[in-house]
């Protein structure tokens, strides 16, 4: 885990302005040389000016001691320093006071004129002392020699401090830079890690759902017609062996298909787990398992081809249906003719389900871009014999139909007739 520079500053507290305990002992050590090194210095300064030696070095302790705040007032501390230099003192404040500036978040232009200021005062206080000491005869060098001192001590007072605090500043900067970077990367990194997982809860989703939805579209029709030709079976089980005997027929035929078809879709369950188990990443079990699960619904799905057939049964089991055919007959993508099928499928199962013996029109008409299904029931012939022959609904066909039609671009609407019917209607786009 990375930490920003302002978790940082919260979590190291220290004294007044300081961040650090640690930094606030440098500095007051500092401080105190600085001090001693000023009142020291301030004795020949006072001599100097003829002033009494305990206000020079008292003058000397107040300037020293003002490095305690070079971290909050940098540009004050180098101002003090630059002010002191002629009394000759403060040689640890100056640098210690450039030193700051440079590596402080302050304008470029601000620490060079300041480096600049400090540069020249050393330069030119230098110049006047060594000049006066070789007029005493303290120094027999020539004349090269004023210049040369004045130079070399400005620079080599003003330069270092200088160079190490931007150094030190830029260095600072470029880690707090790195260290944001780095709380950014793992943030975006969580963000896309919660992103994955909503994905993969949605991919999961829809799994679930499609398969819920070809589970429900495959059985419940197959079932439906079993329990009404279980039902048939009883009723004429005495009275006529034969059909008897072809609807209990029926019947099986029907629970094959259905616990074939019921086996594909567990298998597609199936698959999704093992892939689970092996440790796939969440995103690809989810995408994995949906397309596993379409390319099992479109490849292994029916087709509009087998319309006859699924009104055959109908009829086998005493429905009154019939289907009329518009337009040129032609192939679609597997999922359009699926889904069409799937359509009447279910609602001849609502008809089943609702309203067992009324008289059915399944009407398919074959449109330049789309293809259009329509089926209608009449009224029941007797009131009530759906709920004889017992069948339950969920409430789930209608809208797994319209989920399958919405799905593909297309409209699907449904609702009563007027003559107390029922009617379900669907347009699929044929691209």
């Amino acid at each position: 885990m990375t930490t920003t520079g302002e978790e940082h500053s919260r979590a190291l507290t220290g004294p007044w302005w300081w961040t650090r305990w640690r930094s606030a002992v440098l500095d007051g050590s500092l401080a105190l040389v600085s001090a001693v090194e000023c009142g020291a210095e301030g004795v020949p300064f006072a001599r100097d000016a003829g002033i009494p030696v305990p206000v020079g070095i008292l003058f000397g302790l107040i300037a020293g001691s003002v490095l305690l705040v070079r971290r909050k007032w940098p540009i004050a501390v180098v101002l003090v320093a630059i002010a002191i230099t002629p009394a000759q003192m403060g040689f640890l404040l100056g640098i210690v006071g450039l030193y700051t500036l440079a590596s402080c978040e302050l304008p470029r232009r601000i620490i060079g004129a300041l480096a600049g200021m400090s540069l020249v005062g050393t330069a030119v206080v230098t110049f006047v002392r060594v000049r006066q000491d070789m007029a005493r005869g303290d120094l027999t060098l020539g004349d090269w020699f004023v210049p040369f001192a004045a130079v070399t001590t400005s620079l080599g007072l003003t330069a270092p401090p200088v160079l190490l605090g931007l150094y030190v500043g830029a260095r600072r900067r470029l880690m707090e830079s790195l260290r944001e970077r780095a709380d950014s990367l793992e943030r975006e990194l969580q963000l896309l890690a919660e992103r994955a997982e909503e994905r993969a809860e949605w991919a999961r989703n829809e799994e679930r759902t499609r398969i819920a939805r070809e589970m429900h579209d495959v059985v419940a029709h197959r079932v439906s017609l079993m329990v009404v030709h279980s039902a048939a079976l009883q009723a004429v089980a005495r009275k006529d062996p034969e059909k008897a005997v072809r609807n209990a027929a029926l019947v099986g035929d029907m629970g094959r298909q259905a616990l074939t078809e019921l086996r594909e879709m567990l298998g597609v369950l199936r698959a999704g787990d093992e892939v689970r188990a092996a440790g796939v990443p969440l995103v690809a079990v989810g995408e994995a398992a949906a397309a596993a699960a379409s390319r099992a619904v479109v490849e292994d799905g029916p087709c509009l081809s087998e319309l006859d057939e699924l009104i055959g049964q109908s009829a086998a089991a005493g429905m009154v249906v019939d289907l009329s055919v518009q337009g040129e007959v032609r192939s679609y993508a597997a999922e359009i003719e699926q889904t069409a099928y799937r359509v009447v499928q279910e609602a001849l199962t609502n008809v089943h389900k609702h309203a067992a013996g009324a008289k059915t029109h399944v009407r398919l008409a074959h449109r330049v871009s789309e293809i259009a299904m329509q089926v209608e029931n009449e009224p029941p012939s007797e009131p009530g014999s759906a709920s004889a022959v017992g069948l339950p609904s969920g409430g789930n066909g209608l809208v797994g139909m319209r989920e399958r039609v919405v799905g593909l671009g297309g409209v699907f609407v449904s609702g009563p007739t007027d003559a107390g019917g029922f009617r379900v209607s669907a347009v699929i786009p044929a691209a």
